[in-house]
């Protein structure tokens, strides 16, 4: 069974014909062999062991290249090939959060080019250094294809050589990337889908607009730390490998299946080039670990006494020190919260769970919608809605031991 739904531009687009998959196949740009996946692979699907074996190498492959072929819309639909080599420099690109790969570059080569060109934005595709984005450039550096992986998200880099340049960070949210932005440059975006797309703002998306029709922008999460997470979802419609399937197929516009029949979605597409990636994707996602806190960033006195005050106040839903009663089957009203309702209702549970503490102090802003700036904020939150009776120096505390995990 197929299904004809809204692209994230509202275009009508028959999922028969089959959208272009989200995490890469091999590419080779004007002589210069990228170390993506092969695009044809004729192998049988491994086992589940082997790929577990091999996970953390296969599966960081597909993170950060593999496209399932998503290239299908965002090249043939909204055309971005055409729009970032005429008008995307390195600057613009840099200004909406895309990220450059720097051990890639060749040394010293940032020195000697124009980085108000966009040829040299083209160069840095051609050299496979652009963060999340896949593309072919021909001999006379047209781009001719372009597509975007998971790493376009759910990756950032360590800003070591200059803002927005520097060693890969996989599973940290890129809370630059202004998504809608760069979707409302295509010229296939009606005014009012722009409108949307451009209310969104840097590090949120909203993954059902293309949907429901609605708009409520959630916060791009880390993908760290997901090796004890039941459910990677805000609200816990699906385990890990159920979020990169939808994520792939009916977001990214991946080639693959995928059937939900609570949401009403069954997207059934041949050759399927995303069930088989979703094992090794998941292994890799399990390896990476939540960042180290650096030390002296945290008051290690106040922390203590926040971790008492912790297990007092947070613990019961945090189970764990850091973890989620979701993992256990709970979930919690918007109401009992404090959470805007609005994305909960347009969900299968209507619902929020728990959200795992992974590294917090690298991806303000908190809640599924960013409402809090600050963990001073989460905790003032929390103290109001909980009634916890915290004082002004119980929350500073809390919030220093919340720095920790």
């Amino acid at each position: 069974m197929t299904r004809a739904a809204r692209s994230p531009t509202g275009l009508v687009i028959n999922h028969s014909i089959g959208w272009a998959l989200l995490l890469g196949t091999g590419i080779t740009l004007a002589g210069c062999e990228t170390n993506s996946p092969a695009a044809t692979d004729s192998s049988p699907p491994a086992t589940v062991a082997q790929q577990s074996r091999e996970g953390s190498r296969n599966g960081r492959q597909i993170f950060r290249f593999d496209t399932y072929g998503d290239e299908q819309f965002w090249t043939d639909t909204l055309g971005l090939n055409k729009i970032v080599e005429q008008a995307v420099d390195p600057i613009t690109a840099l200004s909406v959060g895309l990220k450059v790969d720097a051990s890639v570059l060749p040394e010293g080569i940032l020195k000697r080019v124009d980085l108000t060109s966009p040829a040299t934005t083209v160069a840095l595709l051609k050299l496979n250094s652009v963060v999340g984005i896949q593309a072919t450039v021909d001999e006379q550096n047209h781009i001719t294809r372009l597509g975007i992986t998971c790493a376009l998200c759910h990756s950032t880099v360590d800003n070591s050589v200059a803002p927005g340049i520097g060693r890969r960070l996989d599973g940290w949210p890129n809370g630059d990337l202004n998504v809608g932005a760069i979707v409302a440059l295509s010229p296939a975006v009606t005014p009012a889908q722009k409108a949307v797309f451009l209310s969104w703002g840097p590090g949120k998306y909203d993954p059902r607009f293309n949907i429901d029709g609605l708009n409520t922008p959630l916060v791009i999460p880390p993908a760290y730390g997901l090796a004890n997470v039941k459910n990677e979802t805000y609200t816990a419609e699906g385990p890990i490998s159920y979020w990169n399937a939808y994520v792939a197929v009916t977001q990214m516009h991946g080639h693959g299946n995928f059937v939900d029949p609570r949401l009403g979605i069954s997207i059934i597409q041949q050759p399927d080039l995303v069930t088989s990636k979703l094992p090794a994707l998941r292994e890799y996602q399990h390896s990476l670990p939540v960042p180290s806190v650096a030390a002296g960033s945290f008051n290690a006195a106040m922390a203590e006494r926040g971790k008492a005050i912790f297990n007092r106040s947070c613990a019961s839903c945090h189970l764990g020190g850091n973890g989620t009663d979701n993992n256990s089957g709970i979930l919690h009203a918007p109401s009992e919260t404090g959470m805007d309702p609005g994305y909960a209702a347009r969900t299968t549970s209507n619902a929020y769970r728990t959200t795992p503490l992974r590294g917090l102090v690298h991806h303000s802003p908190y809640f599924h919608d960013g409402s809090a700036a600050t963990l001073a904020d989460v905790v003032a939150h929390y103290n109001r809605v909980r009634n916890l009776g915290l004082n002004a120096d119980q929350q500073r505390q809390l919030v220093e031991y919340l720095k920790t995990l």
